[in-house]
C-alpha cells in the first residue's frame, strides 16, 4: 500500500499559500495562477486553515460578499484535518471522506510539508491496481520474468 510520502515524491510537494489577511480575491488570484482548487492559510508563519473554491462559493457567492473586500481569515476553514508522510493512501482517502474534503495538509511533527488532493490519491490507488491487474495478468498467462 502506497504512503502519502510515496504519493508526494510522485507528485511533489510545492505548498501554495496564502496569509490570513489578504483578499479573498487574491487567494483567488493564486488559485488561478497556480490552478489548484485549494490553499493553505497562514498565520504568524503556523497552518491556520484552509480555502478552497468550495468555500468562495458557499461563503462568498452565495452570500453577496465582495471577495475583494473579505480576508481569507472571515471564510477559510479553521478546523483542518491533516495527515502525516507515513500514512497510507486508503487512510487519506478514509479521513477525507470522514472529513467531507478534498485536500488535506501533510505535516510531520508540527511542520507542514506538502498538501495532497482527492486527486493525487484516485490517481495513485488507480496506478497501483493497474500494475497489480498486469502482474496477475503475467501470472496467468506464464509470462513473467524471475530477476
Amino acid at each position: 500500500m502506497k504512503t502519502v510520502k510515496e504519493v508526494m515524491d510522485t507528485k511533489g510537494n510545492q505548498i501554495w499559500t496564502i496569509e490570513a489577511d489578504r483578499t479573498v480575491f487574491n487567494a483567488l488570484e493564486i488559485m488561478a495562477e497556480k490552478d489548484v482548487g485549494a490553499l493553505l492559510v497562514l498565520q504568524n508563519g503556523k497552518l491556520a486553515g484552509i480555502i478552497s473554491e468550495r468555500d468562495y462559493a458557499r461563503k462568498v457567492i452565495l452570500k453577496g460578499a465582495s471577495s475583494l473586500k473579505t480576508p481569507v481569515s472571515e471564510i477559510m476553514t479553521s478546523k483542518v484535518a491533516y495527515v502525516t508522510p507515513e500514512q497510507t493512501v486508503d487512510e487519506c482517502m478514509a479521513l477525507m471522506t470522514e472529513n467531507r474534503c478534498r485536500h488535506m495538509p501533510v505535516m510531520q511533527q508540527n511542520k507542514l510539508v506538502g498538501i495532497i488532493s482527492i486527486g493525487d490519491l484516485v490517481k495513485a490507488s488507480i496506478a497501483e491496481k493497474e500494475f497489480l491487474i498486469g502482474q496477475l495478468e503475467n501470472y496467468i498467462s506464464g509470462d513473467f520474468t524471475t530477476a
